[in-house]
């Protein structure tokens, strides 16, 4: 048995003891009731603001990009003629029609006319085919030759032929060399020699491609990486400067990737019409131009502009500003862009709250 006895803390201790629980427990007790029933704090209220007046202008957004329009040429006519190049008669690009002289050779000129029958044989009388058609074709577009387009080189043919050859000052035998036309799908056209093989002093052997065809447009494309082309759907308007100053106007049409890993934004024109409308032989055929565009990835619109920090959001998506006396105004945002939203729902000049700290 213990001879220890038990030790009770004396009677004020208890006491005060008691009085330092009931304490805490009533700060504990009234901090959660006044956490609980206080309202939340007012944001407008409390933020430190400054004053924007409402003002008329425009909102829009745009980036300045380099549109890289090139010809792409594709074959269109075999050249037949053996001999040295004399003279090149025509320039890259140059539109041309039935009877045009390209070059010559040997002095002897080359000229082009309309057909799907390549040259291959010499044409005199009593030939017939296809090629025979073509020819009587030219000499009618020609206006020296006024018979029947049947494909039979006769008499009539021949009297034309030789009227072409006196025109082009070449011996007058009524026969068409196979290497004195080259026939290409459709004319007019504008054209393009492979000035490789097509200059002067160069020598030909026939049967080398030579004549280029143009479309009747470049093609025009802007080469971007990844973030700007987010920002350039299809249907996204382009303003190119021209090679004169003036601007034409192009539409993303389609984006693909090219095998550098580049983004390649292809533009089409308004409702298929031309990009460079009347003014296509202004862009250089032998190389690629570089011409500085506007995108457009925001359409500019005018209306009463705000900073978009002045815009207040509700939990159900509308839109308010606050004005100088403290009154909320409900507002449509037209559009918004760079900081700037254009709304309405208030007057010009209209004071609204921005924060202090807003741009």
């Amino acid at each position: 048995m213990s001879d220890t006895a038990p030790v009770h803390a004396p009677r004020w201790a208890r006491w005060a003891i008691g009085l330092l629980v009931a304490v805490v427990a009533g700060a504990g007790i009234g901090w959660a009731a006044t956490t609980a029933l206080t309202p939340p704090r007012d944001v407008v209220a409390t933020t430190a603001f400054t004053f924007v007046e409402v003002v008329a202008g425009e909102v829009g957004s745009s980036i300045n990009l380099n549109t890289v329009a090139q010809w792409t040429p594709v074959p269109a006519g075999f050249n037949q003629a053996a001999g040295t190049v004399t003279s090149v008669n025509v320039t890259a690009g140059q539109s041309v029609a039935v009877g045009a002289t390209l070059y010559t050779v040997n002095l002897r000129p080359v000229v082009i006319a309309q057909g799907q029958v390549p040259a291959f044989r010499a044409l005199a009388q009593d030939a017939t085919g296809a090629d025979v058609t073509q020819l009587q074709q030219a000499l009618t577009d020609l206006d020296l030759y006024t018979g029947a387009v049947d494909g039979k080189f006769g008499a009539g043919t021949t009297t034309a032929v030789k009227a072409w050859q006196k025109a082009l000052g070449v011996p007058l035998d009524g026969v068409v060399q196979p290497g004195d036309v080259i026939f290409v799908p459709s004319l007019p056209t504008q054209v393009a020699l492979d000035t490789e093989i097509i200059s002067r002093g160069e020598v030909l052997i026939g049967g080398e491609s030579v004549v280029r065809a143009l479309p009747a447009a470049p093609v025009f494309t802007v080469p971007v990486g990844e973030s700007q082309a987010a920002l350039m759907p299809t249907g996204t308007r382009v303003e190119i400067t021209n090679t004169d100053g003036g601007l034409w106007e192009g539409f993303v049409a389609d984006q693909v990737v090219d095998e550098t890993g580049v983004i390649v934004i292809t533009l089409t024109g308004k409702d298929g019409a031309l990009i460079c409308a009347d003014a296509c032989a202004s862009i250089p055929v032998t190389e690629q131009s570089l011409l500085s565009s506007r995108i457009v990835t925001v359409e500019s619109i005018a209306g009463l502009i705000v900073p978009s920090a002045a815009l207040l959001s509700a939990a159900d998506g509308t839109a308010s500003v606050v004005d100088n006396a403290g009154t909320s105004h409900p507002v449509t945002v037209v559009t918004s862009a760079r900081g700037m939203s254009i709304i309405d729902g208030v007057a010009d000049g209209t004071s609204v709250r921005i924060p202090a700290t807003a741009d």
